[in-house]
């Protein structure tokens, strides 16, 4: 269970990434910053959806 919060925390990260990436793109006049921005909002729903599903596991895991 070590490495599956890692990886949830690795999704924040890379969201930081390409915020800032998307931001520094805004004014190229290209979609880069959109699809930087998008990559952003997935990596952040995938951080959300896999700590949603660890705790539902780790409760299925710990009967009371």
């Amino acid at each position: 269970m070590k490495y599956s919060k890692i990886f949830q925390y690795a999704y924040i990260v890379f969201a930081v990434l390409f915020i800032y990436d998307g931001i520094s793109k805004w004014g190229d006049g290209t979609n880069r910053a959109y699809l930087s921005l998008g990559l952003a909002a997935l990596a952040i729903f995938m951080y959300f959806f896999r700590r949603k599903f660890s705790k539902k596991f780790e409760n299925k895991d710990n009967p009371k």
